[in-house]
């Protein structure tokens, strides 16, 4: 049965770190030299064929999207992944339904990126308890118990990297007018966009002086960034927190005549960096939320349910907890991030 195996492995991994402990220690003496811990594992050679379980939203939203397809074409790369794809819903009562499926089912691991991550906590923990890895991406759940590891992007270090680019444009200007188009607030990672943004801006005396929110759509950003540009007749810089509704956000701004600004996206879509690189647009920076994570959780879950670690790393096991960087893309290194940028 895969679920023993995969329990036996999960428990047996501290055992067989403490047996080579002892290996060290009894030749410590000998002419070998101790260098202490490494960890050696070439993760790209063929292991033992594991099947994994990846669950996600709706690709309704170009993120998601890019998502959904990272994971498929990571899992690809590999002779001894099997994977299950569930099809994407924006259900939570079906999405448990689908894991509880690859739990009879008695998979070796599964990545899974919850439509509502407390929600979804219950049933994850069920699969921790059953000897199946998870692997939780983006969307937190709500205990430490329902994962193996978690991989998330930076949603306040995106914050930061957009309001850090624009204090460097404007700090000189004290009375610059910071406007912000959020996406949808009741989100704790919008809230947390926010939080990293207005942080930010303090450092170099400046604050948001408009915010309207979306909800991470065209037709979306494009009601908000009408409503913004009539009630603030002069803007310096504005932050969209998502690239797929920025795509409204500058209908907005075309139909509109504004160009007195510019403008830092968020997430790292193509037709943004393209936008960039152009040079033509109100649009001259973007902040990244990797695309990769699903893609990660594969490769994660990949190395758990075989009982490697990350072969760059000392460490025996994979990380608990992974939080991707948020960098800023610019003109001047655009075409470094262009080949995986998502379709808005």
């Amino acid at each position: 049965m895969r679920t023993a195996r995969t329990r036996r492995r999960m428990f047996a991994a501290a055992g067989a770190i403490a047996i080579a402990g002892l290996v060290t220690g009894c030749t410590a003496g000998a002419e070998t030299e101790n260098t202490g811990p490494t960890n050696n594992a070439n993760n790209t050679e063929s292991g033992e064929t594991v099947t994994i379980g990846f669950s996600g939203p709706a690709a309704d939203h170009g993120w998601l999207g890019a998502i959904n397809s990272a994971a498929i074409a990571e899992a690809e790369k590999y002779d001894d992944v099997e994977l299950v794809v569930a099809e994407g819903t924006n259900d939570a009562n079906l999405q448990i339904s689908q894991v509880e499926t690859f739990i009879n089912d008695g998979v070796d691991a599964i990545v899974l990126l919850p439509t509502d991550g407390a929600a979804l906590t219950e049933v994850a923990i069920k699969a921790m308890e059953a000897g199946i890895p998870v692997i939780n991406v983006d969307r937190e759940f709500s205990s430490t118990f329902a994962a193996r590891a978690t991989v998330l992007g930076d949603n306040y270090g995106m914050g930061v990297s957009a309001g850090t680019y624009i204090c460097e444009k404007l700090g000189d200007n004290p009375d610059a007018v910071v406007a912000e188009i959020a996406g949808i607030d009741s989100l704790p990672l919008t809230q947390d966009r926010s939080r990293g943004f207005e942080d930010a801006l303090e450092d170099c005396g400046l604050e948001v002086s408009n915010r309207v929110a979306a909800d991470f759509t065209v037709q979306g950003g494009e009601a908000a960034a009408s409503q913004l540009l009539a009630a603030a007749p002069q803007i310096d810089a504005i932050w969209n927190h998502d690239d797929d509704q920025g795509v409204g956000v500058l209908a907005a701004i075309d139909a509109a005549g504004r160009d007195e600004f510019f403008m830092v996206g968020g997430a790292g879509s193509k037709n943004a960096m393209e936008a960039i690189k152009s040079g033509d647009s109100v649009l001259e920076a973007t902040v990244i939320y990797p695309s990769t994570q699903g893609a990660d959780g594969i490769a994660l879950a990949r190395l758990v349910a075989q009982g490697k670690a990350l072969g760059d790393l000392v460490e025996q096991d994979v990380p608990s907890r992974i939080v991707l960087y948020a960098p800023v893309v610019t003109a001047e290194n655009v075409d470094e991030y262009l080949p995986t940028a998502f379709t808005s």
